[in-house]
């Protein structure tokens, strides 16, 4: 039962992250079409910054679950958490400083795929 519940956790989490990952390469495309691909290419990397470490959160943090492992499923929501925000620095950082990217665009795409985040609960309904 518990096998199931972290199961149910994890997909739910990761249809969020599919659908960050949508929103992600569809800035890309309006970006390259209005702009240029250098800056499609900039937000598709912002949204990526939202998109691996989310995806990394959900795997660690729905690993275990069930009331007999309560203090196993807080340990591992604290680790994704920090394990997403180092992610996240680490992402921005390679960003800015190999491929030398605009700010604009890179947090653009950033902030798009957070925004799928913060109004999922719109759009998933809980069954």
């Amino acid at each position: 039962m518990t096998a199931i519940l972290a199961r149910r956790g994890r997909s739910a989490a990761y249809k969020l992250v599919l659908a960050q990952a949508v929103v992600s390469v569809v800035s890309f495309i309006i970006f390259s079409i209005v702009w240029e691909l250098q800056y499609g290419l900039a937000a598709f990397a912002g949204g990526l910054v939202a998109v691996v470490p989310n995806f990394v959160f959900a795997t660690l943090a729905f690993s275990r679950s069930g009331a007999s492992q309560a203090d196993k499923v807080l340990k591992s929501f604290y680790w994704g958490e920090a394990v997403k925000l180092l992610l996240t620095i680490a992402l921005f950082s390679l960003i800015f400083s190999v491929f030398k990217f605009g700010f604009m665009p890179v947090f653009v795409g950033y902030l798009l795929a957070l925004m799928v985040h913060w109004t999922a609960p719109l759009y998933f309904k809980q069954s």
